[in-house]
């Protein structure tokens, strides 16, 4: 049941987080994953597009209904509160934010999370534009990624891993994350690139001033070398 526009809900009584540990080491490290990249590398929706991703906050989109919880959400044109350590601020509620995600991504970690059905409906009636089931184990999926996109009666899936009106995309990728090697979920940019991590973009950054300075190195090596055979010829190359 949804409030009267003219009367704010009083959420004090909602549960916004229970300090409770609910998630296992591979999703913590891969909702990082999911997040992390979006603010350090990420060039955003469009200019002056504000945006917020967040791993494990609840969103709430009827007052009197408990939060859903994804392992990540991202929405577009929002952005957090200055002071967001007041309740009101605590979670996602729609009436807040004024529209729900754009994107809501599960990671199944046990066959207890009822991503395909429960969750899958609670999203589509929040009107969530994408839903993705990472399923690394395929534990509840027949495929290790699975994206939805919601039409006018639900979702219906989708075979690309592309979100063009978010202008990101999804891919597998194997490496290493944090010194941890394996097969990551990574976020492509609209051109199909991979957002790196902060720390990828740091290096990928050294690794070129470190070529730019190995070129002047043997540049001023050839001008040198180039300086004493003019010199052995008998021409002063300070005399042009």
């Amino acid at each position: 049941m949804s409030s009267s526009p003219n009367v704010m809900p009083d959420i004090q009584t909602l549960v916004t987080e229970d300090d409770t540990p609910v998630d296992n080491m591979p999703s913590e490290k891969q909702q990082r994953l999911l997040t992390e990249p979006l603010y350090s590398s990420w060039t955003g929706p469009g200019a002056g597009r504000p945006f917020l991703a967040a791993a494990n906050v609840g969103v709430f989109y009827q007052v009197r209904n408990p939060a859903i919880v994804p392992d990540v959400f991202l929405s577009l044109d929002v952005q957090v509160a200055e002071n967001w350590w007041r309740k009101e601020h605590h979670s996602y509620f729609l009436w807040e934010f004024g529209k729900p995600p754009d994107l809501a991504l599960e990671i199944v970690s046990n066959r207890e999370g009822k991503e395909n059905d429960e969750k899958k409906d609670k999203y589509a009636r929040m009107r969530v534009s994408y839903y993705v089931i990472y399923d690394p184990l395929r534990q509840v999926m027949p495929d290790i990624l699975t994206v939805y996109r919601l039409n006018d009666v639900g979702y219906e899936r989708q075979a690309s891993f592309r979100f063009p009106s978010l202008k990101l995309g999804l891919l597998l990728w194997e490496g290493a994350f944090e010194g941890v090697p394996g097969a990551w979920l990574r976020w492509t940019d609209d051109h199909d690139v991979l957002i790196p991590t902060g720390k990828e973009r740091a290096d990928q950054e050294r690794q070129r001033a470190e070529q730019i300075e190995h070129l002047l190195v043997q540049e001023r090596q050839r001008v040198e070398r180039l300086e004493a055979l003019l010199r052995r010829s008998g021409i002063d190359p300070q005399q042009g």
